[in-house]
């Protein structure tokens, strides 16, 4: 048994003989759910932050539960195959919030479960912990998900179709204008977005020393045009 910093909290991990029984509830819940008519973001709520609040690994738990929004949101048709949705990267850019709300369910359990350290510096559960973890009120998580599934619906997606068409814009510009392997054009597409629509020194002098300053010109003549 160990305890791990969640959030900068302290959280204790479940009891090793509770795990097996754990993950088959999870389990069981996803089927359940998955053949029910049950609201997709609601889903993806309950099994995502249900499978880190179990925290069967040592590491990339949080990874996991990351990835099982999307999974499940696929899964249920809230989002066409194929489109990648971008929530994760919305939660991500939200981190103090989301690590709030692991602490919201964290903190308070804390103070019910019973431990000693060992020698290992690690703890030893003393008492029944195993519905603290099998039965939790997902409220604050699921007003968070969906916030971040309505940001990245109405915000992200929009932004990322846009950048895109600017993107297009631009890429099929330097190929008609240059003769470029699409791998080069890619990255002086990606130099110009990071610096602001102007190649750097260091780009003009490695990456594309073979570009002279007319082409280099034209080139970011024609991004401020677009990305203006």
């Amino acid at each position: 048994m160990t305890a791990a910093r969640e959030c900068q909290c302290l959280f204790i991990f479940l009891r090793t003989e509770d795990l097996n029984i754990l993950l088959s509830g999870f389990m069981e819940t996803y089927n359940l759910l998955c053949e029910d008519d049950f609201d997709a973001v609601l889903l993806a709520t309950v099994l995502g932050f249900g499978f880190v609040f179990i925290h069967p690994f040592e590491d990339g738990n949080g990874r996991i539960h990351r990835y099982l929004f999307h999974h499940i949101l696929a899964e249920k048709g809230f989002v066409p195959k194929g489109l990648i949705f971008p929530v994760s990267a919305v939660i991500l850019e939200r981190i103090e919030e989301y690590k709030k709300i692991l602490a919201h369910y964290s903190k308070p359990r804390l103070d019910l479960i019973e431990w000693r350290p060992t020698e290992k510096n690690n703890v030893e559960v003393l008492n029944q912990t195993i519905d603290l973890y099998r039965y939790f009120d997902a409220t604050k998580q699921a007003e968070f998900f969906f916030e971040c599934v309505e940001e990245t619906v109405n915000k992200t997606l929009p932004e990322e179709v846009e950048y895109l068409k600017k993107y297009d814009l631009l890429n099929n510009f330097i190929k008609n204008y240059i003769d470029m392997p699409d791998k080069l054009v890619d990255l002086l597409i990606r130099f110009l977005v990071q610096n602001g629509g102007a190649l750097s020194k260091r780009a003009r002098e490695r990456e594309f020393e073979k570009l002279t300053d007319r082409e280099i010109q034209a080139i970011e003549h024609k991004y401020a045009e677009i990305f203006a």
